[in-house]
C-alpha cells in the first residue's frame, strides 16, 4: 500500500512540474504574432523591425531607421521569459553605454502586449497592438524633453 500512495505521489508531481514548465513560457506563446519582418515606409525614411525565434523562452529583434543611405538609429531587442516574468529589453546604439534598458510585461490580451519601465526618462511604455495577421501598431511613449510625447508606428509585415 505504501508503494501505492508512494508511485500516485511521483506521478502526480511529474504532471505538476510538467503544466508548470507549459504555463511558464506562456507568455511568450502570446508574443508570436511579432514574429516575421515589419516596415513603416514613409517620406522621412523606412522604420524596420525583424523579429526571430531564438529558443521557448527568448524573441530577438533588429530595429532600424534608415535615412536615405543612412542609419539614423539602430537596437537591438531581446523579448525574454524568465519564470512568468516576461521583459523587453532594448539596447540602442550610442545610448545608456550601449547597455540594455529592461521593460516588464505589465498587461497583455492576445492582441496587445504592454511594456513599461517607469524609470526610463523616454520611452516610459511600449506597446505593440496586433491590427490583423499583416499589420501591427507600435506606440512608444514617455518624458521627451520635459513633455509627454508618444508616437505610433504603423508597421506591415514584409515576410
Amino acid at each position: 500500500m505504501k508503494n501505492k500512495a508512494t508511485v500516485i505521489l511521483l506521478f502526480l508531481s511529474f504532471f505538476a512540474c510538467k503544466n508548470s514548465d507549459s504555463n511558464e513560457k506562456d507568455k511568450i506563446k502570446l508574443s508570436r504574432w511579432l514574429l516575421g519582418n515589419w516596415e513603416n515606409k514613409t517620406l522621412d525614411g523606412n522604420l524596420s523591425e525583424n523579429w526571430k525565434k531564438v529558443n521557448d523562452s527568448t524573441f530577438h529583434a533588429n530595429s532600424y531607421f534608415i535615412k536615405g543611405k543612412d542609419t539614423v538609429h539602430f537596437e537591438s531587442i531581446l523579448l525574454n521569459q524568465k519564470g512568468e516574468q516576461l521583459t523587453y529589453n532594448a539596447t540602442v546604439k550610442g545610448q545608456n553605454n550601449n547597455k540594455p534598458v529592461t521593460f516588464k510585461l505589465t498587461n497583455s490580451t492576445e492582441k496587445q502586449l504592454f511594456f513599461e519601465n517607469p524609470k526610463h526618462d523616454y520611452p516610459k511604455k511600449i506597446i505593440y497592438t496586433q491590427i490583423a495577421d499583416d499589420s501591427l501598431v507600435t506606440e512608444i511613449s514617455g518624458i521627451l524633453q520635459g513633455k509627454p510625447s508618444t508616437e505610433k508606428y504603423i508597421m506591415l509585415r514584409t515576410k
